[in-house]
């Protein structure tokens, strides 16, 4: 008997990174979502100096980081990381499925 395709979606789940960096002109997330591509999540910086970036997202863990002007930087705000394979330590999030 062959197997029928399943209708069961995988649901994604909004998730805002938020990076507190009034000084920077330019900030991009990078994380294994979006193969670290400098190119698929520019941030954009609000009136008081906040970069967001809202990404829609499958549960499961990530690892990410911020690059601001040129430079690495871990999410402050979050605590959870583990180290990479160049010696420092990537943010990481884990997004339930409810």
């Amino acid at each position: 008997m062959p197997k029928g395709k399943s209708n069961h979606k995988i649901k994604r789940r909004r998730w805002t990174f938020s990076l507190d960096a009034a000084e920077a002109e330019e900030v991009l997330l990078m994380g294994d979502f979006n193969n670290w591509s400098p190119e698929k999540h520019p941030m954009r910086k609000d009136e008081n100096g906040m970069w967001n970036k809202a990404v829609m997202l499958a549960p499961g863990g990530y690892e990410y980081k911020f690059l601001v002007d040129g430079q690495w930087r871990e999410d402050p705000r979050n605590e959870h990381l583990c180290p990479n394979c160049f010696g420092t330590y990537n943010s990481i999030i884990n997004l339930s499925k409810d």
